[in-house]
């Protein structure tokens, strides 16, 4: 079997994906009750140990895999730049080839997209990007997930995205063409999502607006989704914070949405920035759903890039 690295949605395909979420739901159903730190009934990775590199800061992320790994029946390690020989100037290709001999799997948090891609062509063994500049997988099949929970089938679903172009957005786009959702995108005039991304959405058959007008991209959706306007590492760019403001997700933009939409952010927040807090903790905010989910999507990730799914 081809070596499966899970860098960005399309490594695994329109049919994985579906099989990724539909194997989460089977999971995390068939764990209530437990205790959190519980193996499954079949440990399906006993022995297995997935080092975790941390070039970021985490919170989901991080305590996510581990748990995953804990109830797959494995085991984790975890390293960052302050406390490896990353932080002194190792490459990433010989951090590679060395946890690649004594891992079973890497999952790498870190900016640039290129050093996943570069873990990944050294390792030997399967490689997750855990957050990228250029996108963040593992974060969207989480709520895709959350979106099906609440009683939503993604075909013809309409998402609505309002701030940042960002990484985030990025996924959230090759989701919808793999998985034929619609994406309005309401941004400021220069914030727009890579071309490529949009492009690749439509060529999958979704439909994608770009617009800068808020009123325009929220009218009748179904899923409302915001993301920090600063993201991790960037400066805390003023102008950028005002170019933003218009596209806060308020609960005037939300009555604009269908009756039963619901609102995604994959966290942490920015409570009176991006989203109101009459929103964030609104009946139809599924924000903390989407955090816990983030645990059942890694382990069918996990087992995915180990070939048992």
């Amino acid at each position: 079997m081809a070596m499966r690295h899970f860098l960005d949605l399309s490594d695994a395909g329109a049919d994985a994906l579906a099989a990724m979420i539909d194997d989460a739901q089977t999971r995390k159903a068939a764990r209530a009750g437990w205790p959190k730190g519980k193996p499954d009934a079949d440990a399906p990775l006993a022995g297995h140990v997935l080092a975790m590199v941390f070039e970021k800061n985490s919170t989901r992320t991080r305590v996510s895999f581990d748990m995953a790994m804990r109830q797959l029946g494995g085991s984790v390690l975890i390293l960052d730049s302050a406390s490896s020989q990353l932080g002194r100037g190792e490459s990433i290709a010989d951090t590679a080839r060395v946890l690649g001999r004594m891992a079973d799997a890497i999952m790498l948090r870190t900016d640039d997209h290129a050093k996943a891609e570069e873990m990944a062509r050294h390792a030997g063994v399967p490689v997750i990007n855990g957050l990228t500049d250029r996108s963040h997988p593992c974060q969207i099949v989480a709520d895709l997930l959350t979106v099906i929970e609440q009683g939503k089938p993604l075909p013809g679903l309409e998402f609505a995205w309002f701030g940042d172009g960002n990484n985030v957005l990025h996924s959230i786009l090759e989701a919808a063409g793999l998985l034929k959702f619609n994406v309005r995108v309401a941004t400021p005039q220069g914030y727009e999502p890579e071309a490529e991304f949009v492009e690749l959405a439509r060529a999958g058959g979704a439909t994608v607006t770009l617009t800068a007008d808020a009123a325009e991209a929220v009218e009748g959706a179904d899923v409302i989704v915001t993301d920090t306007w600063v993201s991790m590492g960037q400066d805390h760019a003023h102008n950028k914070l005002a170019a933003m403001a218009p596209f806060q997700v308020n609960e005037a933009l939300m009555a604009r949405a269908k009756p039963d939409a619901r609102f995604l952010h994959c966290l942490p927040a920015h409570v009176g920035d991006e989203v109101s807090e009459g929103v964030f903790e609104g009946a139809q905010s599924a924000v903390f759903d989407e955090a816990e989910n983030r645990i059942h999507a890694q382990k069918s990730i996990l087992l995915w890039c180990f070939g048992k799914l």
